[in-house]
């Protein structure tokens, strides 16, 4: 395990920003079904959220730009997946700590 003072600045902050991104009770429904699903397009989520496909699109754009999700392309389709797969421990540990 990485200790805190083992951990620079730049680290911490992105860190931060992940977390940040993380919160907010849309993305982590997608993080959920990708960690679930482990590749989905954007019409996957948005038909399993059952939320509009810009809303997804707009959360998914936020998640990777702060490093959470990364994407490929393959034809016609881009498939976004979990960066890091500790994320959704990430998750289960915050919803143990809320309830």
């Amino acid at each position: 395990m990485v200790q805190i003072k083992e951990l620079k600045i730049e680290q911490l902050e992105q860190a931060a920003n992940m977390l940040k991104a993380i919160a907010h009770p849309m993305r982590i429904a997608i993080i959920s079904l990708l960690e679930d699903s482990k590749k989905l397009t954007v019409t996957q989520i948005h038909e399993t959220l059952k939320i509009e496909q810009s809303t997804a699109s707009h959360h998914l754009g936020i998640l990777k730009d702060k490093g959470v999700l990364s994407c490929k392309r393959d034809g016609k389709n881009t498939y976004y997946f979990l960066r890091n797969e500790n994320l959704g421990k990430i998750l289960d540990c915050v919803g143990r700590c809320a309830v």
